[in-house]
């Protein structure tokens, strides 16, 4: 059997009880930590879940995949996953391959950024689609995350901008440059960081929004042309919003 389990938003701590009986009763035990960093390390981990962890790489997910599964055909094999599971494409397509294989899957769910952005006060059904913001290659920045943004804006929805991790965490600062470069206007954002830990939070106009700093894992959030009141009282409560954002209360 092969089991994806999720190990929550931010540290090991967050893993649900049934995450942890799943890892109690498995043969072979192992994480990924590319799809996201997780705040524990790999000894915190196993401090947590009281066995021996094997970290695996992107690769042996996707083109080695077919180890991974030919031992989940023998074993009882876990996986951990950052957040939740079934968020990243990457988890999809191995538990597929695993069924087609006839090798039988679980999935255990965790806490995942995708929800817990709602910290922010920000209501989770006025999201659109998500995108990424990369680094460069080369010199050509991509303007995907920008033509996402502006779908949602027709839509009248909230965009939440994940940061890139490879070859190192993406700050705030950093994706909003590459932002503007690739022609985004500087419309209201909302900055956060060590999500389910600190929950730093900050709310301005994306140029504003250059001087967020925190330690943790970064991603930002484009607002909706519109916000609702409700949503408004939050964000000056929690991510100290300026006044002018008041203008776009509906």
């Amino acid at each position: 059997m092969l089991v994806l389990a999720g190990t929550g938003v931010h540290d090991a701590k967050d893993m649900s009880l049934k995450a942890l009986e799943v890892v109690a009763e498995a043969d072979s035990v192992y994480v990924e930590m590319y799809t996201s960093i997780p705040a524990s390390s790999l000894r915190e981990i196993e401090g947590v879940v009281g066995r021996k962890v094997k970290v695996l790489e992107r690769s042996d997910l996707e083109e080695n995949s077919r180890k991974i599964i030919e031992e989940a055909r023998r074993k009882k094999v876990v996986i951990l996953v950052p957040g939740d599971p079934m968020v990243a494409t990457t988890h999809s397509a191995l538990r597929l391959e695993a069924e087609k294989a006839g090798v039988e899957t679980e999935v255990v769910h965790g806490s995942s950024i995708s929800s817990a952005v709602c910290i922010t006060g920000l209501q989770f059904y006025r999201f659109g689609k998500t995108a990424t913001v990369s680094y460069p290659a080369g010199s050509r920045v991509s303007t995907y995350p920008v033509d996402v943004v502006r779908r949602n804006w027709g839509i009248n929805a909230h965009t939440l901008l994940l940061l890139d991790l490879n070859p190192r965490p993406m700050r705030v600062g950093e994706a909003v440059d590459l932002l503007f470069q690739a022609g985004m206007e500087n419309w209201f954002g909302v900055a956060i960081a060590d999500v389910g830990g600190k929950n730093e939070m900050m709310c301005d106009r994306l140029d504003r929004l250059r001087s967020f700093e925190s330690e943790g894992l970064h991603s930002l959030i484009i607002l909706a042309r519109t916000l609702h009141f409700m949503e408004f009282e939050c964000l000056k409560a929690f991510a100290n919003a300026p006044d002018e954002l008041e203008e776009i209360v509906e």
